[in-house]
């Protein structure tokens, strides 16, 4: 997968299946995980470098990127402002 202009390919952290007292939690009562890591970056727009690279643990909005699955596996497609922190 290449991205294009200001886009980034997230794989999204797994969601938590235990609280930290040790409870856990029903399928119906995960969250979605906020987190993840960059997989690959676009070249960036308007002559603009881009922030994030390859590797990189994000955190991103609640309802940010659009849900893909590519082989398997989960993905996001966001753009690069839909990352909050480089972590």
């Amino acid at each position: 997968m290449k991205p294009i202009n200001d886009r980034v390919v997230v794989k999204p952290a797994k969601a938590e299946t235990k609280t930290k007292s040790g409870i856990i939690m029903p399928d119906t009562a995960k969250e979605k995980p906020q987190k993840g890591e960059v997989i690959a970056v676009g070249p960036g727009k308007d002559d603009v470098a881009m922030t994030v690279k390859k590797g990189d643990k994000v955190l991103y909005g609640k309802y940010a990127g659009q849900e893909m699955n590519y082989k398997g596996e989960d993905y996001l497609i966001m753009r690069e402002d839909d990352i909050l922190v480089i972590l």
